[in-house]
């Protein structure tokens, strides 16, 4: 038997190989208490169970993820399922019996850097998409915008950014989605879009955390989700070089993609609480909301994270900054890593399938929201 995660986006310490179960444990972000992203690959023996034990589950960023929780596993890194885990509040426990000679076991399914330069070749080779490099992460690698449609034409402009935490891959698979949606020519609603409507896409906001296999952090361990208000080029690149490409062309939505480790719901957080939230930034919220409801059975809005009082939305989120910079509809969509209660599905339970499907429901309220702008 051996494990290894010496590969993109592979996190894994091995602990006792010789145990059983065998012990494991998640490497910490670099230069941060951040934790809970895994990333690993077993090679066994065909028709052996082999036991795991991630013993320093309960100290993770979110404990409460691992409650009804299930691993991901592939054999083939294209195909994923669930496995059954149980957590005692300090370990997490799981075991397979190997099919293959060897499977790989995830958080979530994986999105790989690899499949990220492959969604940006693929995205550009359409003549409506502009693919460009903002500048450098930490590592060295490329900050990468694509803007769909004609920027010099268009009425509307909407951003969506993905995958400031890392390790929520679900994100860049929601976005590989909303593209496939958003350059379908057989999509009426999409290409009704298109037609006045400009789109800034980042499908990856932290390149160097996810390579690194990071849960929440870049490079420096920075959470970019708290670095708006005051982003720099030593500590934070990424939110850095996007807001100030945000700052120059302004925008009338923005949406930041995201999973939740706890909750078993996809729903929206919005920016309530930020200095000068009124009448208007609830009336979008809510056609935006009651849009994608009636669109998505995915979707819903009874269950999600307490509302910030107002005046004491905190300024370092992306959501609250762009919300309050722009005096415009902002929010965070929040996916589950471990399925969709009200929608369970035994087999995959949460999955890029389901994530890119949803995608494609949002541009109804889009849609729906720009045109009640418009005559609002």
């Amino acid at each position: 038997m051996h494990i290894s995660s010496a590969f993109d986006s592979g996190n894994i310490k091995v602990i006792d190989a010789h145990s059983d179960p065998i012990q494991l444990a998640i490497r910490l972000d670099n230069q941060s208490d951040f934790y809970q992203w895994f990333h690993f690959r077993l090679d066994g023996k065909i028709g052996n169970n082999y036991a795991m034990s991630i013993v320093n589950a309960g100290k993770a960023a979110y404990p409460e993820g691992w409650e009804n929780y299930q691993v991901c596993a592939s054999y083939d890194r294209h195909n994923w399922f669930r496995i059954d885990a149980k957590y005692d509040g300090n370990t997490l426990d799981f075991s397979i019996d190997l099919d293959q000679p060897s499977v790989y076991l995830a958080y979530f399914a994986p999105y790989s850097w690899e499949r990220h330069l492959d969604l940006l070749a693929w995205a550009q080779s359409d003549e409506r998409v502009n693919s460009e490099t903002l500048g450098q992460t930490l590592d060295g690698r490329d900050m990468t915008l694509l803007t769909v449609g004609d920027a010099n034409k268009a009425k509307n402009k909407v951003w969506m950014i993905a995958r400031q935490h890392p390790g929520e891959t679900m994100a860049e698979w929601f976005v590989e989605g909303f593209l496939e949606a958003l350059l379908d020519e057989s999509n009426p609603g999409a290409r009704s879009l298109l037609e006045d409507t400009v789109f800034y896409v980042v499908p990856n906001m932290n390149p160097d955390g996810s390579v690194r296999g990071h849960l929440r952090t870049n490079a420096a361990g920075a959470n970019l989700n708290r670095e708006w208000q005051n982003p720099s080029m030593d500590r934070s690149p990424e939110v850095y070089l996007v807001r100030e490409k945000m700052l120059a062309t302004g925008g009338d939505i923005f949406l930041d993609i995201h999973g939740d480790e706890a909750l078993p719901f996809n729903f929206v957080a919005a920016c309530e609480g930020i200095p000068g939230y009124d009448e208007r930034h609830a009336a979008l919220e809510n056609v935006f909301k009651q849009a994608f409801e009636a669109i998505s059975p995915d979707f819903q809005t009874e269950k999600g994270y307490p509302l910030d009082k107002p005046g004491e939305a905190n300024m370092t989120v992306g959501t609250n900054w762009c919300g309050h910079q722009f005096r415009t509809l902002a929010l965070t969509l929040e996916m589950p890593f471990k399925d969709n209660d009200n929608l369970p599905d035994p087999v995959e339970g949460w999955s890029p399938a389901r994530c890119r499907q949803l995608a494609y429901d949002i541009v109804h309220p889009i849609r729906t929201t720009l045109a009640f702008m418009a005559k609002n």
